[in-house]
């Protein structure tokens, strides 16, 4: 019982607070619906995001991730770039007897260098990032000084569907010698279907390969979003189921629950 309540609990109260939210807005049209899940998109963004995981390799316990993301666009010398920021709250089972611990995660920053693609339906950046060891538990992160690069792609040319990926890698530098170092790549491809009406399917699973060991997870998913409008917000709201079709190693979800309120505010 308590598995459940902690899994499906946060996705019950999403669907309530995003089901008034919606009560209360208006009908998007084609360019909102197309760009609401680009995250190169020109426009300050901020997302609540929750990972709840029902099984996890290595443990017999179910765990949960909670993202605040927060993303701005910025100029340097006439350049444009997108920045984003990342904290999550973390509760994760720890072995051997697996008692939960809740605190936050590592923070991560990227900016990524919009690359003129001469197309304006097609988005293009690459930059830096960096993760700094911000666990308020020794558990929940990774206690090093990581940096890397960071690349997405995302192609809107038409208002039936729009897809590309993030690409991310990272490599620590610094931090506590006690602890593993940390080289990871990771490859998020999405697609989104649009069905009318703000409405659409989504698949954004993350596929995960740990370079310093050699473990890795592959996901697939298959979700379902509304976006809607409130004034300039644009708000887009999901559940995307997601199971592990491939695994090697501690660590990783076996299943899990992807669900978010994300928001675009529009100048």
């Amino acid at each position: 019982m308590n598995k459940f309540f902690s899994t499906f609990l946060p996705l019950l109260a999403f669907v309530l607070v995003c089901s008034a939210a919606y009560a209360k807005a208006q009908e998007v049209g084609g360019d909102d619906s197309a760009q609401a899940n680009n995250p190169l998109a020109k426009m300050t963004a901020f997302n609540l995001q929750n990972y709840s995981i029902g099984d996890m390799t290595g443990t017999d316990g179910y765990a949960n991730q909670f993202w605040l993301r927060f993303a701005k666009p910025f100029s340097i010398a006439k350049t444009h770039w997108i920045g984003r920021a990342s904290l999550p709250l973390n509760t994760f089972p720890i072995p051997p007897d697996n008692d939960k611990k809740t605190g936050l995660g590592d923070f991560n920053v990227f900016a990524a260098y919009l690359i003129d693609t001469g197309d304006p339906a097609v988005s293009f950046g690459v930059g830096p990032q960096m993760t700094m060891p911000t666990a308020t538990e020794h558990e929940l992160g990774s206690e090093k000084w990581s940096a890397g690069l960071a690349n997405v792609l995302f192609v809107a040319k038409s208002r039936k569907y729009q897809y590309g990926y993030l690409l991310t890698w990272q490599h620590s530098f610094a931090g506590d010698s006690d602890r593993a170092d940390v080289n990871t790549g990771a490859l998020q491809p999405f697609f989104f279907y649009q069905l009318g009406k703000g409405r659409y399917l989504r698949t954004a699973p993350i596929w995960v390969y740990n370079f310093e060991n050699d473990t890795y997870t592959i996901p697939l998913a298959i979700g379902f979003g509304q976006v809607i409008r409130k004034g300039k917000t644009v708000f887009n709201f999901f559940v995307e189921p997601q199971y592990s079709v491939a695994d090697d190693g501690p660590g990783w979800a076996k299943w899990q629950v992807f669900f978010a309120l994300n928001m675009q505010f529009k100048g």
